[in-house]
């Protein structure tokens, strides 16, 4: 921690697992004081949380920064994206909010594409095909299962606007996050009527979408928080439009974020309309584009092999033909939400190593295959892959993403980009200065490169046999 020389801003990360914040002096990027605090997620079938925890997290976690928070003058959320949140009349949430990885909706996901027009006609007029992930497909999924919960909704929001709505006291949310529901229309930039109506949804129910660089409101006082009364509080957004502010992002710059989820994305300056559905068309944060792939399954889902092997998470070996897909909780890229983990090409000499690297590989491998479609055509390859998330500074990960994509990685040094990403977009709100250029300007990006190494194309090319060949008995799932 350091002390500061301008004014501070608060960012704020509130993530499936957890909360955190960071304090930052807008004039250096230096982070003054931080906090964080646990939520839980539900077992079984659907993955659910209490929006409850995540304010009591937010709470504890300025609790924890002290003085600092206090002296703050702008704060942002930056947070989960897709999760559904109900409120009741009263601001109340009326069940768990559905999460991003909860894959209960993906027959809801599936007709609403039949109904309307296929996916090309998606990815056209929303800018992305809507899997399990999206909001609009849990919509569809509790006016099936709960349709009490339905009428008991006065108010549907996202994570991150339920936080910014407990602290302005104002329904708003922002460009990046509403490209995730599936009812924002890209091409018009607007909530489309006429997908709300098929799922039922009054769009009165749903949050104002605030534009980049405006104000969302001010705290409105609560003595739960360390704020003074009138903090600037600014739009907000979902994890990864915050993780590219946090970057200071270019267009054509590509990232790879290994955490919970593992995604890959650029900004761009084109809207992506991708009809195979691999790719999201989402809006970022300032005004482009954000075009992004998400697997559901990346560092947990390697660690648990470890843990089921009993070896440390660094311990892989090279060698053998195995493939492994860790399909664990199911899988959004490929779109297979039935799957389960499937391993192939087991023999006598194979290793507790070689397993593992392989469950490595299997993760890394269909981030990598949806790279080239997240890129625009005209982008420069020699630039290094941007490694972020809980896993890029593990060396069996920084060495497996170089293996396979053949590509040179850097690794920035900042951590909690998406924590630092709402703290630029707020200190862009006292400085009139684009958040991405004021990310820049602290230096977030900067790290070791590791250089390119050759890469491993028949590896590359076995594990996407195995998953063709394996294709319709993991879209069946488990019996």
């Amino acid at each position: 921690m350091s002390s500061a020389d301008g004014p501070l801003v608060v960012g704020v990360d509130s993530s499936t697992q957890s909360t955190k914040v960071l304090v930052v002096d807008a004039a250096t990027g230096a982070v003054v004081a931080s906090g964080q605090a646990p939520h839980t997620v539900s077992s079984g079938p659907g993955r659910e949380s209490d929006p409850e925890q995540w304010w009591t997290a937010l709470c504890e976690a300025l609790r924890q920064c002290g003085d600092a928070a206090h002296r703050a003058s702008a704060v942002s959320v930056g947070g989960q994206q897709h999760g559904l949140v109900t409120l009741d009349a009263g601001g109340r949430p009326v069940r768990p909010a559905l999460l991003w990885n909860d894959v209960r909706s993906a027959p809801q996901a599936r007709r609403l594409i039949d109904e309307m027009g296929g996916p090309k006609a998606w990815a056209e007029r929303v800018g992305s095909v809507p899997g399990a992930s999206f909001t609009v497909a849990k919509w569809a999924w509790l006016a099936e299962h709960e349709p009490d919960a339905v009428r008991a909704t006065a108010a549907v929001r996202l994570p991150h606007d339920y936080l910014t709505q407990r602290l302005t006291g104002d329904g708003t949310t922002d460009r990046g996050d509403a490209s995730g529901t599936g009812w924002w229309a890209s091409a018009m930039e607007s909530y489309d009527d006429d997908i709300l109506a098929r799922v039922g949804l009054d769009p009165a129910l749903l949050p104002r979408v605030v534009r980049p660089g405006e104000v969302a409101g001010t705290v409105h006082g609560s003595g739960e928080l360390p704020f003074s009364k009138g903090t600037l509080v600014a739009a907000g957004t979902g994890d990864n439009a915050a993780a590219a502010l946090g970057l200071g992002l270019r267009p054509g710059t590509p990232v790879l974020s290994l955490g919970t989820s593992g995604t890959v994305y650029a900004v761009s300056r084109r809207r992506p309309t991708d009809p195979t559905g691999t790719v999201a068309g989402f809006a970022d944060a300032r005004g482009d584009w954000l075009p992004l792939a998400c697997t559901l399954n990346c560092t947990l889902a390697v660690d648990r092999v470890a843990a089921l092997l009993g070896l440390d998470r660094e311990a892989v070996e090279p060698g053998g033909d195995i493939t492994l897909l860790p399909y664990l909780d199911g899988e959004r890229t490929p779109d297979l939400p039935n799957a389960s983990g499937l391993l192939h090409g087991l023999r006598h000499d194979t290793t507790g190593g070689q397993l593992l690297q392989a469950a490595y590989d299997g993760a890394v491998h269909a981030l990598l295959g949806a790279l080239d479609l997240v890129l625009d055509a005209d982008a420069d390859l020699s630039v290094p892959l941007l490694l972020i998330g809980g896993g890029a500074r593990g060396t069996a990960w920084q060495q497996t993403v170089r293996r396979l994509s053949g590509r040179a990685v850097q690794v920035p040094e900042a951590r909690e980009l998406v924590a630092l990403g709402a703290a630029a977009q707020a200190a862009g709100l006292l400085t009139g200065e684009d958040p991405a250029a004021v990310a820049r300007r602290w230096g977030t990006a900067q790290g070791p490169v590791l250089d390119p190494v050759e890469q491993d194309a028949a590896t590359l090319a076995r594990i996407s046999g195995v998953l063709s060949d394996a294709a319709p008995l993991l879209d069946r799932g488990p019996r």
